[in-house]
């Protein structure tokens, strides 16, 4: 799909901030409201949920889209991205409702960003990760320096930033856990310019994020982008 914006005028250094939820009934309030400390532009996107995500996003007075089932982390992202691109959208950052993420640290990322096209926030509390899921990550990490020759010191971290140009370029297929990865890829398949930042991270529930199922899966999609895209 192309993108076209209403009016690529307002685009200038606009700040949006993009959520994907998805059964986030006790995280999503407390998120949005620290969010909208950092930014008058926040876009919440209902990934199905069956629980009242929906509701408390609306009565928190922000943009809330809805994905009538549950389609997946990527799917909501690039909704979310799409409606902010098209209102001219120039920062978006990008974060979990979950809890991991603070959204007192968006201001870090809208800074570094604009001197780089992309952000990536990377947790420094990585040794308190669940085992599993450290070590998928270890597996992902060694196989995007190898096919991309890019060093992202936490692949699968979800707090990112990018730039209203980058956007057009990272936009990605993935509507799964694996959206984090692909846009990794694209950002070394164009050459954009990015930086890293440290965020603090809380392991609000051990089972969410990648695993070794998903791993293998990324793996997969990471030889397929680097042959066939």
């Amino acid at each position: 799909m192309e993108l076209k914006a209403q009016d690529e005028t307002k685009g200038g250094n606009n700040v949006f901030v993009i959520i994907p939820a998805f059964n986030e009934t006790t995280h999503i309030r407390k998120i949005i409201e620290k969010a909208k400390e950092h930014s008058n532009n926040i876009i919440v996107v209902d990934d199905g949920s069956r629980d009242e995500t929906y509701r408390i996003a609306k009565d928190s007075g922000v943009t809330v889209l809805r994905h009538i089932i549950n389609l997946g982390k990527g799917a909501a992202l690039k909704t979310g991205c799409d409606y902010a691109y098209m209102r001219g959208a120039g920062i978006f950052v990008v974060m979990d409702a979950d809890g991991q993420h603070e959204p007192e640290e968006i201001p870090n990322f809208v800074k570094s960003v604009k001197e780089n096209d992309v952000i990536f926030g990377y947790r420094v509390q990585k040794q308190k990760m669940p085992f599993e899921r450290r070590l998928a990550n270890t597996a992902i990490d060694i196989a995007i320096r190898s096919l991309f020759n890019i060093n992202v010191k936490d692949t699968q971290s979800g707090f990112r930033a990018f730039t209203r140009d980058a956007y057009k370029k990272l936009r990605w297929e993935s509507s799964d856990y694996c959206v984090e990865t692909e846009m990794i890829a694209n950002t070394g398949k164009h050459k954009l310019k990015y930086g890293q930042i440290p965020i603090s991270t809380i392991y609000v529930d051990k089972y969410k994020g990648a695993g070794v199922s998903d791993a293998f899966k990324i793996t997969i999609n990471l030889l397929k982008w680097r042959l066939v895209k």
